[in-house]
């Protein structure tokens, strides 16, 4: 497993990930582990049912963002590991897409970084993200 990915659903878990934030050698300078996990949620922002999203990315070029993301973050006093695994296929309802961890010193060190990172990955990542709706009507969506 790498710190960064872009993955099936089946393939990545949230206890994968925590083992692999446990195997750093620098684990015993971990104070907090923040972690992010986001959701398909089942409306839209204009109030819209959702089905499904369907999720597709260029995941050389996706890999390359995060792990820029994931080193630059890392490089922050107080911060010793960065993961970001974005999920890609059809998810439903209630599946989960994004897994962001931090590790670091104290919550102070983690929580900022862990809102940054998140930002970051929805900002500059190669992802694509079409909405399916109850109602059958599909459209691909600003990926934010």
């Amino acid at each position: 497993m790498k710190n960064v990915g872009v993955s099936r659903k089946e393939r990545i878990s949230i206890q994968r990930l925590i083992n692999f934030v446990r195997s750093n050698r620098r684990f015993d300078e971990v104070g907090a582990v923040a972690c992010f996990i986001g959701f398909v949620r089942g409306y839209t922002e204009a109030k819209k049912r959702v089905k499904r999203l369907e999720l597709e990315a260029y995941a050389e070029r996706a890999e390359r963002a995060f792990q820029a993301i994931a080193d630059d973050v890392k490089s922050r006093p107080g911060v010793v590991e960065v993961l970001i695994h974005h999920i890609v296929g059809r998810l439903g309802v209630g599946e989960p897409i994004l897994f962001v961890i931090v590790a670091g010193g104290s919550r102070k060190d983690v929580f900022p970084a862990l809102v940054e990172t998140v930002d970051r990955v929805k900002r500059e990542a190669t992802i694509w993200k079409k909405e399916v709706l109850a109602s059958g009507k599909s459209y691909w969506v600003e990926y934010a």
